[in-house]
């Protein structure tokens, strides 16, 4: 009896060292995929930085371009290269990483490709209050960005709380999002209706996503928050695949839900409202950077750092374009929205004729 169970055991062990095997070589290649495509990534920002510094109107060579930014002085490109071109390029990059890490964070822990702050009302928040302070408080700078800040998290906070409900659904929460967002944008337009000419344009300047102008002064606190918040997305981008699983499995796993989803949340947004603050509500950059990036990486691992590459180089390029390729300036808003409003439309309209929901 003994040597008949032990023969009925035996075909079973090389089939099982075969998917082991199988799986092992499997997450090779999507590691192996995976780091290839942050290189590129990296590679393909790094050149678009480059470019975006030399050319404008004025060329200046990669040596005079490298002395601005050793600090010696280059006639002409000391100021048009260290004051106007820097700045810009590097708030460009570090705003595209926020916006790219928090969409996806969204995307990921509320399975679902809608929920970024562009659908979910965070953005036409802050837009909203800086449209007030802008406006009605006449404040500038500083004071705008505070305003902004300060409500893409209360808006981020009052959107939670009405989804909660013993958790919360990301179709839920997308949905009183966007109720959330249409009513901000009433209160923006109506302010825009009764704001003094000058006044419009610095808000509407504003709400489309712009660059221009950007001073070190307006890097400064994105690339702290940046520094500070994206650390603790990536220290959790484990249990934010585990909640892509559901809220059930996630527990099952250890994840505490709704502890890691508030922390996640919090971080995410704070990237989002710095961003903004910063650049203004640059459209649909977090909300396409998400399927970008995991149309390039494939299935498995976190898609935080590909996705804040993504967005790096999208803000970037369409930054770039925007200046110089398509025959007359554009805001990077403007640009990033052409892009990104035929994908949403395509996506909820690949939604409807697979029966889903939002």
């Amino acid at each position: 009896m003994s040597g008949s169970a032990i023969d009925t055991t035996r075909p079973h062990a090389a089939p099982d060292a075969d998917v082991v095997a199988a799986v092992a070589r499997g997450r090779r290649g999507r590691g192996r995929r995976r780091l290839v495509v942050i290189a590129l990534l990296s590679a393909l920002i790094l050149g678009g930085f480059a470019v975006t510094l030399m050319f404008g109107r004025t060329f200046y060579p990669p040596a005079d371009v490298v002395g601005v930014i050793l600090g010696r002085d280059v006639p002409g490109a000391t100021f048009t290269v260290g004051r106007l071109r820097l700045p810009r390029a590097v708030l460009a990059v570090v705003a595209g990483l926020c916006f790219g890490m928090a969409g996806v964070t969204f995307q990921t822990m509320l399975r679902n490709p809608l929920a970024s702050p562009d659908i979910i009302g965070i953005s036409a928040g802050a837009g909203a209050a800086a449209t007030f302070a802008i406006v009605v408080l006449s404040l500038e700078g500083v004071g705008v960005s505070a305003f902004a800040i300060v409500s893409g998290l209360a808006v981020a906070l009052l959107v939670y709380v009405l989804a909660y409900r013993n958790g919360v659904a990301g179709g839920r929460l997308v949905l009183v999002g966007i109720g959330i967002a249409a009513m901000l944008q009433s209160v923006t337009d109506h302010i825009l209706d009764r704001a003094a000419q000058w006044d419009l344009q610095e808000a509407l300047r504003w709400l489309t996503g712009s660059l221009n102008g950007t001073t070190w002064g307006d890097v400064v606190p994105v690339v702290i928050a940046l520094a500070v918040l994206a650390p603790v997305l990536l220290a959790r981008g484990g249990d934010l695949d585990a909640l892509r699983l559901g809220d059930d499995t996630a527990a099952a796993l250890g994840v505490r839900v709704d502890r890691t989803r508030l922390l996640l949340i919090v971080a995410a947004v704070g990237l989002i409202a710095f961003a903004t603050a910063a650049a203004g509500p640059i459209a649909f950059v977090a909300f396409l950077s998400g399927p970008i990036a995991a149309r390039l990486v494939g299935p498995g691992g976190s898609l935080l750092l590909p996705s804040a590459l993504v967005g790096a180089l999208l803000v970037l390029v369409a930054d770039f374009a925007g200046q110089y390729l398509l025959g007359t300036r554009f805001p990077v808003g403007v640009v990033t929205g052409v892009l990104g409003a035929p994908y949403l439309v395509y996506l909820i309209v690949r939604t409807h004729r697979a029966g889903g929901s939002l």
